[in-house]
């Protein structure tokens, strides 16, 4: 299992990158990088992403931790990001409403989503 969420992970970055990028865009210029990054982090345009990049954070703790990660860790941090990004009807509507307009923006994004999908399906 940790094997899966450390391949997940990466997927998970990349994704989360695109996501930024289209963001970026829209918001427009941004200053430095750690301007952008206090944008990122603080301003409201960027504030639906913090869902993401709080699961990830959460699977990233997880994966530091030495003990084995169980199936329903993995079970339930696959439902957490299926609430995010789909297919789970019950998600996160507000959130899904942003990342599907993205994905009508950017094919590298749906590249990535597409990752991302695959190695859920297979958890």
């Amino acid at each position: 299992m940790k094997t899966q969420l450390n391949d997940l992970t990466r997927a998970l970055r990349d994704l989360h990158k695109q996501l930024i990028n289209l963001e970026t865009q829209y918001f427009g210029a941004v200053g430095s990088p750690l301007e952008h990054l206090q944008l990122i982090t603080n301003h409201p345009h960027f504030a639906w992403l913090q869902k993401l990049s709080g699961l990830m954070t959460q699977i990233d703790e997880r994966l530091d931790d030495p003990e084995p990660v169980t199936r329903e860790e993995a079970k339930a941090f696959r439902q957490s990001l299926e609430m995010l990004i789909g297919p789970c009807e019950e998600g996160d509507q507000e959130f899904r409403a942003k990342y599907n307009a993205l994905l009508h923006d950017g094919p590298e994004l749906v590249m990535a989503h597409g990752a991302v999908r695959k190695l859920l399906a297979q958890m």
